[in-house]
């Protein structure tokens, strides 16, 4: 008679597998040699993914934060800080979210479809009877794609989404150009831009390897790997949220807000 699994074993058994998974590709990013072509390739297709709509997302984005902030301070009046506070929400918070969505919407599901393909066409068991390595030879370049990618992307929304911040709150809400710029240069520091860009390269290793491993693990046949790139984008969303808490938290907690 067997004995009946515990609640919640599955879930504990693939968080581990995806954990061995991260830990095989930190370990192999290292092996040589180094795939260079797969990685310059994959970098090519995530940016042709992304780039374009990450860019239109960005814009709203940017929008949104400036209009609603800008009510804001006009209600308590404190009008002079829109500028600060607008671009310091855009570059940390809105900026590595929208590079990590796209990244995972758009980048991870082609990545899980991608690897999902060949585990059904049992590529992946042959590349293994042959002594190669699928973690070195396809894992590795993807995640390192995806990570060098988001942070040049977060990079591109940070600059749009300031600009469109800045036109929207001049223009449409009749602020002051000079005190926009002088209340961003007055609170803001360099260390916000370096945990916008941490966030964004922390994003894209997660959304890399959550593509990654339920691509090389999907269920039988193509609505298996269907199943798998739905199940990676809700995971990878999950994760991203938590991690970005995570890295706040502290970052805050660690460094001072400047004129403290």
């Amino acid at each position: 008679m067997s004995t009946p699994a515990l609640p919640g074993a599955g879930l504990l058994r693939e968080t581990g597998r995806l954990f061995a998974l991260a830990g095989q590709v930190v370990a192999a990013s290292f092996r040589r040699p180094f795939q260079v072509r797969e990685f310059v390739q994959q970098c090519w297709f995530l940016v042709s993914v992304t780039v374009l709509p990450t860019a239109l997302v960005s814009i709203p984005f940017g929008a949104v934060i400036a209009l609603q902030l800008g009510s804001l301070t006009r209600q308590i009046g404190a009008q002079s800080f829109t500028g600060a506070a607008s671009v310091l929400a855009i570059i940390q918070q809105a900026s590595p979210i929208v590079t990590a969505l796209l990244i995972a919407g758009a980048g991870g599901s082609a990545i899980c479809a991608d690897l999902g393909s060949r585990t059904i066409r049992e590529e992946i068991d042959a590349m293994e009877v042959l002594g190669v390595s699928p973690v070195h030879r396809l894992v590795v370049p993807r995640v390192l794609a995806a990570m060098v990618v988001a942070v040049l992307l977060n990079g591109m929304v940070s600059v749009v989404g300031v600009m469109g911040g800045y036109f929207f709150n001049v223009v449409l809400q009749d602020g002051t150009p000079g005190a926009y710029l002088a209340s961003f240069s007055a609170l803001a520091q360099l260390s916000d831009l370096w945990i916008g860009e941490l966030k964004a390269l922390v994003f894209g290793f997660i959304a890399g390897i959550v593509a990654a491993y339920r691509g090389l693990n999907p269920a039988g046949g193509p609505k298996g790997v269907g199943d798998a790139v739905n199940q990676a984008v809700v995971v990878t969303f999950l994760l991203l949220f938590f991690a970005n808490f995570v890295l706040t938290t502290i970052y805050l907690q660690v460094v001072p807000a400047k004129g403290s």
